[in-house]
């Protein structure tokens, strides 16, 4: 027997929220705590309460909870359909001119040699490493200096690249040593290259601690913004998915877009490597059509590599 008992009408209103909160994200306020980055990083966990709410319409039957737990399957069908079944794919006959990977390397990585030989049996042309300290550092220069003759490091980021290295530069996005550009002299022309690590960010009883972060994304997407126009590339650990509105001025701002969302396969999640719950690990261009995009086997790090194949 169905019943609309008081249980009923409680789980239907925990749905309709659900929904709300998958389809208004973008009106949840910041303040306080951060709230709205913190939906919007977990939003694709949002669909993990649809069976839980399915069951408990289910123990007790009830036709307004049955009903009302649709609208948040709907909606995370809606809002997440196109990244999981959408078709990625290149154009018919699209080769890649240009490979990049981007990986967190961990601070206290215990395996620096065996993370720069993975990386680079990747075939990528560039190489962005964030968190890498002495003496790691010598470490990723020795090994990767024979497929990777050029590269620049600043404080704990760097880039190594097959290709010459021009214009090199550190920026000044945070107070920390953690934001570089070059351009990389490709055979098909230049290609401006940022490599950032934004401050991280931690949900503590306070809220969701990303103000450092959010700072520092507006000062990094001010550099992109009078930076060389033309193709472009940013790699590194944001410390945000690209969901996130406290970070839209890096994308929207600048006509960057992630090269995940464009060609890759599902929510690319780069970490933890344990258990992914999140995609902050991050490619964006300008300029270049993403042909495919995919993590990398998990290196010794706390974070996966991800990687992009692009075209001119």
């Amino acid at each position: 027997m169905i019943r609309d008992g008081g249980r009923g009408r409680v789980t239907a209103a925990v749905a309709v929220g659900l929904a709300a909160v998958m389809l208004l994200h973008a009106w949840i306020p910041n303040r306080p705590g951060n709230l709205g980055s913190l939906a919007q990083t977990l939003l694709p966990w949002t669909g993990a309460a649809v069976p839980v709410l399915l069951a408990a319409a289910l123990v007790r039957p009830s036709r307004i909870a049955l009903t009302a737990v649709l609208l948040p399957a709907l909606a995370w069908a809606a809002v997440f359909d196109p990244t999981l079944v959408g078709d990625h794919r290149a154009p018919t006959g699209a080769a890649a001119d240009l490979t990049a990977v981007t990986h967190n390397a961990d601070d206290v990585n215990p395996d620096p040699a065996g993370t720069a030989r993975a990386l680079a049996a990747s075939g990528a042309e560039l190489i962005a490493l964030q968190e890498i300290v002495e003496p790691a550092v010598a470490t990723y220069e020795r090994v990767l200096a024979e497929r990777y003759p050029y590269h620049y490091v600043h404080g704990t980021v760097g880039l190594w690249s097959r290709h010459p290295l021009s214009d090199t530069r550190p920026l000044s996005v945070m107070p920390l040593p953690r934001a570089l550009r070059a351009t990389a002299l490709t055979p098909n022309g230049p290609v401006t290259v940022y490599v950032a690590h934004l401050p991280s960010v931690r949900v503590r009883a306070s809220g969701f601690t990303a103000d450092r972060r959010n700072a520092a994304a507006l000062r990094l997407a001010e550099e992109v913004r009078v930076g060389p126009p033309g193709r472009t590339l940013l790699l590194g650990d944001l410390n945000s998915t690209t969901r996130d509105d406290a970070v839209s001025p890096l994308l929207s701002g600048n006509g960057l877009r992630s090269a995940q969302e464009a060609a890759g396969a599902g929510f690319g999640f780069s970490w933890p490597a344990a258990f992914p719950v999140a995609r902050i690990d991050q490619i964006l261009v300008r300029g270049l059509t993403p042909v495919s995009a995919w993590t990398l086997p998990p290196t010794a790090s706390d974070h996966l590599p991800v990687a992009a194949s692009l075209r001119f």
